[in-house]
């Protein structure tokens, strides 16, 4: 029997949640909520599909014992990338304080209508 609840389709499914958060929430946190989700899918997606159940670390004296061993290029760039999703968030997080403190609210559509963009 095959499992259907993997870290591929987990993955699918968050990064179609987050954009549905994006497209159908006004709010300004909410939307950087789901572009923190679909970077989170993206890793998890690309950490697994390199996984395999027999992998062994690349680390020790003798590696030729070892069937499979995991590659750690892939774990390496998913570190890189939560290191600048954390920064990306913090970024937005910061803009939207300053934001909400110039214009006191957290709805797209409000401080586009304040800023005289929406008719």
């Amino acid at each position: 029997m095959q499992k259907f609840i993997t870290g591929e389709n987990v993955s699918i499914v968050l990064f179609f949640i987050g954009v549905y958060g994006l497209c159908a929430r006004r709010n300004i946190l909410k939307t950087i909520i789901s572009m923190s989700i679909m970077q989170a899918a993206a890793i998890l997606y690309f950490l697994s599909i390199s996984h395999h159940p027999l992998n062994r670390a690349p680390i020790g004296n003798d590696l030729s014992t070892y069937e499979f061993v995991a590659d750690p290029i892939p774990q390496a760039l998913m570190i890189t990338a939560v290191v600048i999703g954390v920064s990306i968030t913090a970024v937005c997080l910061t803009m939207f304080v300053t934001m909400y403190h110039k214009y006191g609210t957290t709805n797209w559509n409000k401080v586009k209508k304040k800023r005289g963009e929406l008719d």
